[in-house]
């Protein structure tokens, strides 16, 4: 069944709008590749009108109590709620995410919203004790207009818990969509102009080198915050520099070490390998564990029931309950997945499962390909050292404790990290040598609310998920009062 949004209008300053240009992008559905929506095609006149629209509403948003802002926030969650499975519908058929856990994604941005609604009693700032003769203090104000540049992989999700923050300081924010997926924005939009006030919450659509460079660029904008790979967000910085100074974060990609000591579990860390790499969003997952460090004692073993629980995957549908993994989200991403394949081969790494388009006229049309694992990877290896950003695994051995910390660092990338062990001081010893931002121990790809989330090396700069995210969206102002 094909899903087509009602609507096709972006939302400016509370009102629902095509481009000005009047054009429009379409959008594809990545399992069959026919035309599922479509939306505005916005570029700098819209991204404009957004901003300024923005900078209307911001000061009276702010001015309001942290408890009504709290409560704007939760009737937005509420009113999100309402329509999960029409959002759910739409965002699979778009992104080629299956079912079962995309269905998670709308209570995230919900739990999100309540969360930072409680916590904006906590924008304050302090008194410091500098001088007998003043009184020094501190205050936290917003930055007025916000820019959230949200990827593919969790078009609303990211759209809403991530500009969560920015709104319970006090912002005005600016959304612009991913350019493969963007439908479930136009719902997004609907909600957000019946619940929110008009300019608090704007959404932009269009190409990353015209909407996403013009909102990078406004000189009305200081804050903006970005998902995605680190070129992109290299690129974002350069651009936000050449015009004004403004403050940039960045969560990026990843190339994620999971790494099992020898006192494990061989299955354990089969199911641990496979729920890490996220087969069920293709692997399109900047956390996922796409590289398995294994001891060379439980190597094969483990090796050997993870390929056979791979092989065991279901492709198809992605609407199907059942369905295990489906396409990957565009053309270009395909492309990109199957370059990788000969990469591989010519690389020497030594194919297990998968690396080809399944079989059979429901894969005739799509962006399909085989879950893969690859073993005898090496740290020269592509597929070691690059972000696929697709169902590629790639397993390598290690001896000795300090082979295996050179080996997890041996990238530019350092999002998460997993340790496994039952040997609490090898963990943590080694989680303490690990270069990453987000690390697990006997655990893997779980995010917690509250606690912040954010990559180290060029796999970003700044934390999300927690009170630091919301902190960030505000300027520390100083106040000195002369008491004499």
């Amino acid at each position: 069944m094909i899903y087509v949004t009602r609507a096709d209008r972006m939302l400016i300053g509370g009102e629902l709008v095509h481009a000005r240009s009047g054009e429009f992008d379409e959008s594809i559905n990545p399992a069959t590749e026919e035309t599922i929506g479509r939306v505005p095609r916005g570029g700098a006149e819209d991204v404009d009108a957004a901003i300024r629209a923005a900078e209307t509403a911001w000061p009276e948003w702010a001015a309001l109590t942290p408890a009504l802002r709290g409560k704007s926030m939760r009737a937005f969650g509420e009113a999100l709620r309402a329509r999960a499975e029409e959002i759910l519908k739409v965002e699979v058929a778009d992104t080629g995410n299956t079912v079962t856990p995309m269905r998670g994604d709308v209570g995230m941005a919900v739990e999100s919203l309540d969360y930072y609604a409680g916590l904006a009693h906590e924008v304050k700032g302090q008194t410091i004790p500098a001088t007998y003769e003043n009184l020094h203090l501190t205050v936290r104000e917003p930055y007025g207009v916000v820019v959230r540049i949200a990827p593919f992989n969790h078009p609303l999700m990211f759209a809403v818990a991530r500009t969560a923050a920015a709104l319970a300081a006090g912002n005005a924010v600016v959304v612009k969509p991913p350019e493969t997926s963007p439908l479930s924005a136009m719902i997004l939009a609907e909600i957000a102009r019946e619940v929110l006030p008009p300019g608090v919450f704007n959404i932009v659509t269009g190409g990353g080198l015209t909407v996403g460079d013009a909102l990078v660029r406004h000189p009305g904008v200081k804050r903006i915050a970005f998902i995605g790979s680190p070129s992109t967000g290299r690129a974002i910085q350069r651009a936000a520099a050449e015009e004004a100074v403004k403050h940039v974060t960045l969560e990026l990609g990843g190339k994620n070490p999971l790494i099992a000591f020898p006192d494990t579990d061989p299955q354990t860390i089969a199911d641990a390998a496979v729920h890490g790499m996220n087969f069920a969003w293709q692997g399109q997952s900047c956390g996922s564990t796409s590289r398995l460090l294994l001891h060379e004692d439980i190597h094969d073993r483990v090796l050997e029931l993870l390929v056979e629980k791979v092989k065991a995957i279901r492709i198809g549908d992605p609407q199907d309950p059942e369905t295990g993994m489906g396409p990957v989200n565009s053309r270009m991403q395909y492309d990109k997945v199957m370059s990788y394949f000969e990469a591989a081969k010519s690389d020497g790494a030594t194919l297990m499962t998968g690396a080809r388009r399944p079989e059979g006229p429901l894969f005739a049309k799509g962006f399909w390909v085989e879950p893969t694992v690859y073993s005898g990877v090496m740290p020269g290896m592509r597929i070691w050292q690059e972000e696929v950003f697709g169902p590629i695994l790639s397993v390598g051995r290690w001896k000795s404790f300090e082979e295996a910390v050179e080996m997890a660092n041996s990238t530019e990338y350092g999002l998460t990290a997993a340790v496994w062990s039952n040997d609490i001081n090898n963990a943590l010893r080694m989680v303490r040598k690990i270069r990453s931002g987000h690390t697990w121990v006997n655990a893997c790809s779980a995010h917690y609310l509250g606690v912040p989330f954010g990559g180290m090396k060029n796999s970003g700069v700044g934390r999300e998920e927690g009170i630091e995210e919301m902190l960030s969206y505000t300027e520390l102002k100083t106040i000195n009062i002369n008491l004499k």
